[in-house]
């Protein structure tokens, strides 16, 4: 079995541009917890901790500009824009995710370093911890350890495609025994009071697509929604995304369904809506390399328009993104982190091998800095256009 990474390319990705009078839901009520606009960022291994989470809350901010008098473009809030307020600190990211978290580690460790694995900010409500594992009663504890620590909800990780995950029975490992998942979905259930929810694959393979069935057994086990990855395990992230197996458990289910897989753009958003009729859009491999793709939904739904970084976004986004690294952790700023997220950062950035390459070799999170100021320092300003210019030239 080879192995499965989350890549950051798309395997010919198709070119959506549904109009933006099909929209992004305002929001989703999942359990009771309000979750609006009804986007969620995906809980990824090695990416979503506490310092990414704050940063795409951050990026997502939403505000537009309106055209003022003799020409001027004062900033005004156009969150009222949107067909419903937008909560979660005028944040184009409705909910957020942790990144997969072992039951069988968080039950057995001492409640130092558990806080430490859960860490989160208060800010960052509404927010899901997921978890993995295989046995019932551990990954019950682990929920209830979630709860107490004061998360909004629980996910179980059906989808992880990786060997080392498959090879205990975990994420998509399970996908091949429904009758062992259901006992999983009552204990998890009986043990907590918030929303429990699942994130799954459509099967193991093409010769086994389960996803309907277990969307099925998920609503009958109280579970509070489903968020499916149209693909199988065997895919792993190669492919297009099957969105047709979203609109099948659209179809099935009367509990929320959020729809994962292949959104790159707030085009593709509005068309998964309008292709499954799914409850909330679930993005992954996108927002690392396109921190603003929240935000960027937000105003397409409010403008049926959305701005598109500058070289100035950038330098501002991957120099914040270090500084907040370096203040939670000083190692971690020239470490294995930065390096991941200077390549995410960086992709289909013009020059940007170059970036790469010095801040790899970087041996302090000063040298990392003065790295990314002499590098944009050395950029054109001719595409600094602002986001009120861009969305006047639009005629908004």
């Amino acid at each position: 079995m080879k192995k499965v990474s989350m890549k950051k390319t798309w395997d010919k990705p198709r070119e959506n541009t549904m109009p933006a009078a099909v929209r992004v839901p305002a929001a989703v009520v999942i359990g009771g917890v309000l979750v609006a606009p009804a986007t969620v960022l995906a809980p990824m291994a090695g990416v979503t901790d506490t310092v990414f989470r704050r940063f795409i809350r951050n990026a997502s901010i939403f505000t537009g500009h309106g055209r003022g008098d003799a020409g001027a473009t004062p900033q005004i809030d156009a969150r009222h824009l949107v067909e419903a307020p937008i909560s979660n600190q005028q944040s184009g990211c409705g909910l957020i995710m942790t990144e997969f978290t072992s039951a069988d580690g968080l039950s057995r460790m001492r409640e130092s370093k558990r806080k430490r694995y859960l860490a989160y900010d208060e800010d960052e409500h509404p927010i899901s911890a997921q978890l993995f594992g295989s046995d019932p009663l551990t990954l019950a504890d682990a929920a209830r350890i979630v709860e107490d620590e004061g998360f909004d909800m629980v996910d179980l990780n059906l989808g992880c495609p990786a060997k080392r995950v498959v090879s205990c029975n975990g994420g998509s490992g399970l996908l091949r025994d429904l009758p062992h998942i259901a006992t999983i979905f009552e204990r998890v259930r009986a043990a907590v009071r918030i929303p429990f929810t699942v994130k799954f694959r459509m099967g193991w393979s093409d010769q086994h697509i389960v996803c309907v069935e277990l969307a099925r057994l998920a609503q009958e086990s109280g579970l509070n929604a489903v968020a499916l990855h149209a693909r199988t395990r065997e895919q792993g992230y190669s492919g297009q995304a099957r969105w047709e197996f979203i609109a099948a458990v659209k179809d099935a289910i009367r509990i929320p369904v959020i729809g994962n897989g292949d959104v790159r753009s707030p085009e593709d958003a509005c068309t998964m809506i309008a292709e499954t009729g799914c409850d909330a859009v679930m993005i992954g491999r996108a927002a690392p390399a396109n921190p603003w793709i929240f935000r960027q939904i937000a105003q397409y739904t409010a403008f049926g328009t959305y701005n598109q970084p500058t070289s100035m976004d950038r330098y501002h986004m991957i120099r914040d993104y270090f500084v907040m690294l370096m203040e939670e952790d000083q190692n971690a700023a020239t470490g294995g982190r930065m390096k991941q997220f200077a390549s995410w950062f960086t992709h289909g950035l013009p020059g940007g091998a170059v970036l790469r390459k010095n801040i790899y070799e970087a041996k302090s999170s000063t040298e990392v800095l003065t790295a990314v100021d002499a590098f944009f320092a050395a950029q054109p300003t001719s595409e600094t256009e602002n986001e009120a210019e861009q969305l006047l030239a639009a005629g908004v």
